[in-house]
């Protein structure tokens, strides 16, 4: 890697930091965002369902609306790593909210209809005790794709335990060999594609 890399995780989990419970979403973002550093890539993570992020889809909702911080950091990193548990089959709705609140960059184009999130790489990384990880990454790709992110070959993580039993990815002892090796396929081919896009972005539409 020829240049510095940074990246800003959303932990979408439904259980609060107030909590004082470590979410198996933090688990999941915790082991991709070391698999991150050994390039060199420096990374933030910030628990979604702490901040006020108002319903709507513009970049800022008014008085309270804690969602232009937290885009700020979106836009300003090299790889946005979106982080969601799976719950009756579905990202979480706070992940939902996180993606609608994205929506307001199909409006937001430059001089050659490049949106904010032109030239960034985004990976998505999900958990949970049921079916349904397959069906998460598609719908927050394709959403993510949709307002300008770039996702990058074997760009999602997951691990799904049995279904309806208790053990949660907390709750491991080690990394399973599939999952560790899916880790960091996605953290090294998010860093290629990243030092690709910082050194030549996107031309967008030329006049």
């Amino acid at each position: 890697m020829a240049q510095a890399l940074s990246a800003f995780a959303l932990n979408c989990s439904l259980k609060s930091a107030s909590d004082n419970e470590r979410s198996s979403t933090d688990k999941m973002l915790d082991d991709l965002l070391s698999a991150l550093a050994r390039f060199g890539v420096k990374s933030e993570v910030v628990r979604a369902v702490d901040e006020n992020l108002k319903p709507g889809v513009l970049s800022d909702m008014g008085d309270g609306d804690d969602w232009p911080r937290l885009r700020g950091k979106i836009v300003d990193a090299d790889i946005f790593v979106l982080g969601t548990p799976i719950w009756l089959g579905h990202p979480s709705s706070v992940a939902q909210r996180v993606l609608e609140r994205l929506d307001a960059f199909l409006g937001e184009t430059d001089d050659r209809g490049r949106m904010p999130a032109t030239g960034k790489v985004a990976l998505v990384a999900v958990v949970g005790n049921e079916d349904g990880a397959h069906h998460c990454h598609a719908a927050c790709f394709q959403a993510l794709n949709d307002v300008g992110f770039t996702i990058p070959a074997g760009g999602g993580c997951y691990w799904v335990g049995e279904a309806m039993q208790a053990t949660d990815y907390k709750d491991l002892d080690k990394i399973p060999d599939p999952v560790r090796s899916t880790i960091e396929t996605a953290a090294s081919n998010a860093v290629h594609l990243a030092d690709l896009l910082k050194k030549d972005r996107y031309p967008g539409i030329q006049s």
